[in-house]
């Protein structure tokens, strides 16, 4: 029996919510599609932003995609995440 058929059962229980490797490079394509016609880097970069966390910016990710109605799948919000984590955030 294959290994990875009875680790990814335990990584599940364990809590572990993603197996998802990001694509920086899909993230960067989502936000400039859709997130950069509603505002620029601001969000991002100034200094009372109101993300504190990886998990925090996840959330804010899943609700701007769910405002504009995108209907993203998992992947794409940890892709968008991140891209901005790693651009901006560093968490």
């Amino acid at each position: 029996m294959k290994l990875h058929l009875l680790l990814y059962p335990l990584l599940l229980l364990l809590g572990v919510p993603s197996l998802h490797a990001a694509d920086f490079a899909q993230g960067k394509r989502l936000l400039d599609q859709h997130c950069s016609r509603c505002h620029g880097s601001e969000p991002y970069t100034r200094p009372d932003r109101r993300v504190s966390s990886l998990q925090g910016l996840k959330d804010q990710v899943r609700m701007c995609e769910r405002s504009q109605d995108l209907h993203w799948h998992d992947a794409q919000v940890d892709d968008v995440s991140a891209y901005l984590n790693d651009s901006f955030y560093r968490f």
